[in-house]
């Protein structure tokens, strides 16, 4: 074998991670001939590399058939690239013999480090001291290795991946057990492995590095991605941002269930890691997928076929059974794709070939295939509103040849999927047709949907801008403590729209701001200190009358209050939480939710990193459960997505311009006939923050 000989720098340490991936020599560190031992697993599992030239050299100072130390296989042959399967404690020294020997990168399988805690916190410290002194790569630890069938290398111990056959598909997954879990899915589908690379504690490789490796890897179509947690949100997102412009990532991202501790706030508690890194990924490119069924479906499309760069491509479906034919259009109907109604033309087309109680619209149902199923497939995919075929059909041969259909009805540019259902060899062999012809391939209805979904969020995700933003001005130097008037100060400068408001110190200032906004008013305690002001009983509303107010003031004098607001009341409508905070993985991020209490029980949020241009922002409020509620729902206010857009990308913008801004919040954020008001508002700062963690804003 012949692999590429890692380049190095001036310091002469390995840059990139060829010396990994693509090693001339792998020296197994602690090899063992008992085969239940980790030592003996891989030694077998490497056989491939070396028949294929590679040298692979056994290292084991206390069996004399096997090279005493990692120097002396090294003096044998290149040694690039060292498995180390010895107890925990003994692995900081060995990899430093490794790295002294020459060899660029090092694998580290076992555990005992820092996810058993005690010691072993410190035996990885130990181990990244020796990565950071002498610059050796390191996989792991606590990892089951690596696959990169091309090359014939199974730098893994788990039986049965040998068999795992080359192909477009890449894993990078977090953990071991689900990278290989995920590779042997996408052998059962019909696909091949390129390289699939369980991370393990990323002592030193992480994710972003396996990612930047896969953006120039020749055999890599797409990449399946599961993520555990994030270290460095920013150089994640930017990893799969560069890899995702040319390469689909497919993501499931772990932990929906996991709700934590919450945050000071509202945004805090709904921001949660798990919707921040789904979120973070989608706006990278990436298409999330909920487990892990879904992302085979969605990564062996889409390393089969690519849809063109479109916001909204529309699916033609294309049945031979009514039944299935339905279960797809309801599973794509749930991810919000387009299936239009087919044009006049494309209708009299598929006349001429279908019966006529054949229903013929969209979805396309032929009844039992037949020969002419390759025309009806080109004329659906020749439509002007279909951007996408997903397919559906039993096999049967003897009425059509799928295989043949498939590939004559293909039209450029326009991506197939075919659900073909059946068992046995006949099938599989069908499948793997079409997959080699660039058809993509599912095997039930869901799997149909899931496919196309991907292609569609793909070619949404291609078809976004990636210019230079030009941030808008906003006012720096905001610190200190904000109480409700001051940050209500703060959105006006923002261009935000705020009821108009009295600060008063005395009753006397009360009385006369009543008197000037008229009836009926809010009336509030001002302290910057409570954040929470219901619970204490330090809001009225609806205020009229002198007698009213000074009811009112009697209440907040008996709560503490020094200081009042009176705020003119709002019209009715509906209410939206809108906030900026600075995420402690991915930084400064925005969410929308419905008001009050509805967006926390109901998880009901998008969110976005900042700063974002206000067309991107406009977006946010169409992935809302609730989206309906903001188009005139009961003929209620209409929402103008490109004015949310305008006030989601200032908070943005305004939070990104000012280090010492924690966070700004706006609940409500009404939406009324004339528009969005912002009825409370809460500003946090670093100077803030700690005074008010045990408390929430008002709703």
């Amino acid at each position: 074998m012949t692999g590429t000989v890692p380049r190095r720098d001036a310091a002469g340490r390995v840059v990139g991670l060829s010396a990994l991936f693509a090693p001339r020599g792998i020296a197994v560190i602690g090899a063992s001939r008992s085969p239940g031992k980790l030592g003996a697993s891989l030694a077998r599992s490497l056989g491939g590399f070396a028949a294929r030239g590679g040298h692979l050299a056994l290292v084991n100072g206390r069996d004399d058939t096997m090279y005493p130390s990692v120097m002396d296989a090294a003096d044998a042959g290149p040694v690039d690239l060292a498995m180390i399967c010895v107890p925990a404690a003994a692995c900081p020294p060995v990899l430093a013999d490794a790295a002294r020997a020459g060899a660029g990168a090092a694998v580290i399988c076992g555990g005992g480090f820092a996810e058993a805690g005690g010691a072993g916190v410190g035996l990885q410290a130990a181990i990244a001291e020796v990565v950071a002194d002498t610059g050796i790569r390191l996989l792991g630890p606590n990892t089951s290795g690596f696959l990169a069938p091309h090359a014939g290398l199974t730098a893994s111990f788990v039986p049965g991946v040998a068999r795992v056959r080359p192909g477009r598909v890449a894993v990078v997954a977090a953990s071991g057990g689900v990278n290989h879990a995920l590779s042997f899915l996408l052998v059962e589908a019909g696909h091949g492995i390129s390289l699939a690379v369980g991370i393990g504690n990323a002592v030193d490789i992480s994710t972003p590095d396996v990612l930047d490796h896969l953006a120039t890897d020749p055999d890599t179509r797409a990449v399946a991605l599961h993520v555990e947690s994030v270290a460095d949100g920013p150089r994640l997102v930017d990893a799969v941002r560069r890899l995702s412009s040319h390469k689909p990532v497919v993501a499931l991202v772990v932990g929906r269930h996991d709700v934590g501790a919450f945050a000071a706030s509202h945004t805090g508690a709904l921001a949660t890691s798990w919707r921040a890194t789904r979120a973070a990924l989608t706006q990278a490119g990436a298409v999330l997928v909920d487990d892990e069924r879904e992302l085979v479906d969605a990564v062996g499309a889409l390393s089969t076929t690519r849809a063109r760069a479109t916001r909204d491509a529309g699916v033609g479906i294309v049945t031979a059974q009514a039944g299935p034919g339905l279960l797809v259009l309801d599973d794509l109907r749930g991810r919000r794709a387009r299936v239009p109604e087919l044009a006049a033309d494309t209708r009299s087309t598929l006349a001429t070939l279908l019966p006529p109680l054949t229903y013929q619209n969209n979805p396309v149902d032929t009844g039992r295939p037949g020969p002419e199923l390759g025309e009806i497939l080109r004329a659906v995919a020749s439509d002007p509103q279909v951007g996408v075929i997903a397919g559906y059909a039993l096999f049967e041969p003897d009425a059509v040849d799928l295989v043949a259909a498939a590939q004559s009805g293909r039209v450029p540019d326009v991506p197939v999927v075919i659900g073909l259902g059946g068992t046995g060899d006949d099938v599989v062999a069908a499948r793997r047709a079409l997959l080699e012809s660039g058809i993509a391939v599912a095997t039930d209805p869901r799997g149909v949907a899931a496919a196309v979904g991907a292609l569609i969020v793909d070619a949404r995700a291609l078809s976004r801008t990636t210019g230079t933003r030009t941030p808008q001005p906003v006012p720096t130097g905001v610190d200190g403590p904000h109480d409700e008037h001051r940050a209500k100060a703060l959105l006006d400068r923002l261009g935000i729209d705020t009821p108009p408001r009295r600060a008063c110190h005395d009753r006397a200032q009360a009385h006369a701001a009543l008197v000037e906004l008229g009836g009926p008013v809010a009336v509030k305690i001002l302290d910057a200190g409570i954040l929470h002001k219901t619970e204490i009983g330090g809001v009225h509303l609806g205020v009229t009358s002198p007698a009213a107010l000074d009811e009112a003031l009697d209440r907040l004098d008996a709560a503490g209050a020094t200081r009042y607001l009176v705020e003119a009341m709002s019209p009715p409508g509906v209410d939206l939480v809108l906030g900026a905070r600075r995420d402690p993985v991915f930084g400064p991020i925005l969410l929308l939710g419905l008001g009050g209490t509805t967006a926390e029980a109901l998880s009901d949020v998008a969110i976005r990193l900042a700063p974002i241009t206000p067309e991107e922002a406009a977006e946010m409020p169409g992935e809302l459960a609730g989206h309906a509620l903001l188009d005139g729902w009961r003929g209620g206010p209409v929402l103008d997505p490109a004015s949310l857009g305008r006030i989601a990308a200032r908070l943005g913008d305004l939070l990104v311009a000012n280090a010492g801004l924690e966070e700004i919040e706006i609940n409500p954020l009404r939406l009324t006939p004339d528009g969005l008001v912002a009825l409370d508002a809460v500003v946090l700062t670093d100077t803030t923050t700690d005074k008010a963690s045990d408390t929430r804003p008002d709703h």
